[in-house]
């Protein structure tokens, strides 16, 4: 019963949607109207700034680690990433938006946090490394999901490869779109980096 318990608490703290709530309360906007119409980190940067992206960055990927640390505080024998793998869905499917939500980057670098912390920096390098030549947030977004899964292999724990994988599958299914406008060169790009600079 504990162990249902941890997996429910873990795909609700994965359903909170600090974006959506941050823009409805101080800047009186729903986010799911603006830009992309996701309620991610990703988003809110564009809709409402700076500020409010990094306070949600910080917020998805910390209900992606605390999640992922529920089975341990519990004391219960569930894996750590499965727990993760819930919060990472709950981020995508969340109950409080009618299953709705972001595209579930930040949230699963909460969970790799959680786990491997120095994997993260090393993804962490890529996704900074990606953006700056390209200035895409959706292409850094989606190779570092790459690199993640293919170092997963090497981790030695096949439940952590498996959880990264299909956060990998769930990036590209929640970055099709995005991945249509790389394609087209019409992909929206940040006003940082070499990308944007050759515009």
């Amino acid at each position: 019963m504990l162990e249902i318990t941890v997996i429910l608490l873990a795909y609700l703290l994965g359903s909170l949607q600090p974006g959506l709530w941050i823009g409805q309360t101080f800047f009186k906007k729903d986010i799911r109207e603006h830009g992309s119409g996701n309620t991610g980190t990703t988003n809110t940067f564009r809709v409402l700034g700076k500020t409010a992206g990094i306070i949600v960055l910080i917020l998805d990927m910390a209900k992606g680690s605390i999640a992922t640390l529920l089975p341990i505080w519990f004391g219960v024998a569930i894996h750590p990433m499965l727990a993760g793998a819930f919060a990472i869905i709950g981020h995508v499917f969340s109950i409080f938006i009618r299953f709705k939500g972001g595209k579930a980057v930040a949230t699963s670098a909460g969970v790799v946090l959680a786990v491997q912390p120095i994997l993260l920096l090393g993804l962490a390098v890529v996704w900074v490394s990606v953006l700056y030549l390209s200035s895409m947030v959706s292409l850094a977004s989606i190779l570092t999901l790459i690199v993640a899964a293919i170092a997963s292999l090497f981790v030695g724990d096949w439940v952590f490869t498996l959880v990264i994988w299909i956060a990998m599958i769930i990036v590209f299914v929640r970055h099709r779109s995005n991945i249509e406008r790389i394609k087209n060169g019409e992909e929206n790009k940040v006003s940082f980096g070499l990308g944007q600079a050759k515009k």
